[in-house]
């Protein structure tokens, strides 16, 4: 399951982000996870509260917030909404397509004490 190695990284982040704005916990995180990104919500969710155990940020909550796909296509020469990774336009019908949102996994904002 690679989303616990995700939120380990997600946990450092807050850690190193502790240490410079000089908070002591975190009370809710809100991620950002395209659709291109494969990584499940459901699964991020459970593996924030299991790693999260006696850390900053034990008790939180976390809010995933999905953001849609995008890539570039080459035929059509112009941003594409895409819902898996080797869809085809939906334009054109064509495979030239290079992924320009939505396969990112981001720290948006943290309520912190």
């Amino acid at each position: 399951m690679h989303e616990m190695s995700l939120i380990e990284g997600v946990l450092r982040i807050l850690a190193d982000e502790a240490r410079r704005q000089n908070f002591d916990r975190v009370t809710k995180v809100w991620l950002e996870v395209g659709v291109l990104s494969h990584a499940e919500p459901e699964a991020l969710a459970f593996c924030f509260d299991a790693a999260t155990r006696g850390t900053l940020a034990e008790g939180a909550m976390l809010e995933v917030i999905r953001t849609a796909g995008k890539a570039w296509c080459a035929r059509c020469s112009e941003n594409v909404p895409v819902r898996n990774r080797y869809d085809a336009c939906p334009r054109c019908g064509g495979y030239q397509l290079q992924v320009v949102e939505g396969d990112e996994l981001r720290v948006k904002e943290l309520e912190v004490v």
